[in-house]
């Protein structure tokens, strides 16, 4: 295997991104009325995946830092889960 030398190329990071970007895409068809509510937070969680995983990557060195951001993002990826639901 490789050396990986970027947050970029892990698949989880890649995978987060990409749902991120679907959710920021199918959200644009929400009512206006959710502008500010449902669609803000979604986009944000959704997003906060993958910075989670980033800001990870750059703390691998520091067990507990690297097991907390990893622990943030999951929290972050059923938050988004929370509001798919509602979305539904």
């Amino acid at each position: 295997m490789a050396n990986i030398r970027s947050f970029k190329e892990l698949r989880v990071w890649r995978n987060a991104m990409s749902s991120a970007m679907r959710v920021f895409e199918l959200s644009k068809r929400f009512p206006a009325e959710e502008e500010y509510s449902l669609t803000d937070q979604f986009r944000r969680s959704s997003r906060s995946v993958a910075a989670n995983i980033a800001e990870a990557w750059r703390k691998r060195r520091y067990q507990a830092a690297f097991v907390a951001k990893l622990d943030d993002s999951g929290s972050e990826a059923a938050e988004t889960q929370t509001w798919i639901e509602f979305a539904l």
